[in-house]
């Protein structure tokens, strides 16, 4: 096992700069997801460290090593990719055992190895299958398989659940999960589903556009996102984002020109009058309450434990989640009250969260 660090990296396609100076330290055992929009550039970043793609400047470190002139087959790192890459005429073990037959491994080192990693993932049933007798789940474990036997000091993974239905791809995300904590490989994995990263991150970088907007664990980044894009990426559905001022008179509040007011459990000193980004997460709207804010209701929709409403106050459309049932129907009027410890204060220009 080994520390990633990625120092000031830039990655240039001709002259389209797609990564500006990205830094990124990985623990020794530690599992940190790359999440962002398609084009951030995750998955570049991700092919540099695994040696795909050239560095156009800094440096990429694996331990002590700076690895930027280093081919990928020296780097001891294992990739596991979204479309699986399964020899279709190899068999299961034959795939997970073939990079070792490259490296000239003796063969019975190669069959306990395959054996041992068949045993972890659940394979050992389908070890003289070929891919095409498998399911797409049981593909991806060969493919995890594959680069389990080589015991890296890296794993790298590129959205290897993007090409699974829904409810194979919880269950995968939990296997790999255990996967982790029981070998304790540093393990480099890129998605844009940010569920994917929120439950199996130890800490998660939010990229946009090449750069980095934050890192932390998953409740850093839900709890306390640093600008308005971190906040409307993290978390589902998105947080509500709503433009007006401060008002401190008495108590603090945000409020709106068309007469939306949320109750704040403070505010910046000096700030009567602020243009602000206000941000609620639907989960943080509570229904009823004398005091509440009194809204419309324009869609109901709902999911058995949960119920997703989307209401709306003048022209500002406000997604709630609510636990409970909710029985009111389109057009008709409900009571809703955010908790005013949980609102969250932006910057309307730079985005940048206000400290309060």
């Amino acid at each position: 096992m080994a520390t990633v660090e990625v120092r000031g990296v830039h990655k240039q396609f001709g002259a389209v700069e797609v990564l500006h100076g990205v830094d990124v330290g990985i623990a020794d055992g530690e599992f940190v997801i790359l999440v962002g929009p398609s084009g951030c550039g995750k998955s570049t970043l991700l092919r540099m460290v695994a040696g795909l793609e050239e560095v156009s400047a800094g440096d990429i470190l694996i331990g002590d090593r700076v690895v930027n002139d280093v081919p990928a087959k020296d780097r001891d790192i294992a990739m596991v990719f979204q479309n699986y890459a399964l020899y279709p005429h190899m068999t299961v073990a034959q795939n997970m055992g073939f990079s070792l037959k490259l490296r000239g491994a003796p063969k019975a080192e190669i069959t306990s190895r395959v054996a041992r990693a068949a045993g972890i993932l659940g394979l050992t049933e389908l070890i003289d299958r070929y891919p095409r007798q498998l399911s797409g789940g049981q593909r991806q474990r060969v493919a995890m398989g594959r680069a389990i036997v080589r015991d890296p000091e890296v794993f790298l993974f590129d959205e290897p659940l993007s090409n699974l239905d829904a409810k194979l791809r919880v269950a995968m995300r939990a296997e790999i999960k255990e996967l982790h904590q029981r070998l304790k490989t540093t393990t480099v994995y890129v998605t844009h589903d940010q569920i994917e990263a929120m439950t199996m991150a130890d800490r998660i970088v939010v990229m946009r556009d090449g750069y980095v907007e934050q890192m932390g664990s998953p409740l850093d980044l839900y709890d306390r996102p640093q600008n308005v894009f971190v906040a409307g990426f993290i978390g589902s559905p998105a947080m509500n984002l709503v433009r007006g001022r401060l008002r401190v008179n008495g108590r603090a509040t945000f409020q709106t020109d068309d007469g939306l007011v949320i109750p704040l459990a403070d505010a910046p000193a000096g700030s009567d009058g602020m243009p602000v980004l206000c941000g609620v997460r639907p989960e943080h709207f509570s229904i009823g309450g004398e005091a509440g804010i009194e809204v419309e209701v324009a869609v109901v929709e709902p999911t058995g434990s949960e119920t997703q409403v989307v209401a709306r106050h003048g022209d500002q459309d406000l997604t709630c989640l609510f636990r409970e049932r909710v029985t009111a129907r389109p057009g008709e009027t409900i009571r809703i009250s955010p908790e005013s410890g949980l609102v969250h204060l932006f910057e309307p220009e730079s985005g940048k969260r206000i400290s309060h």
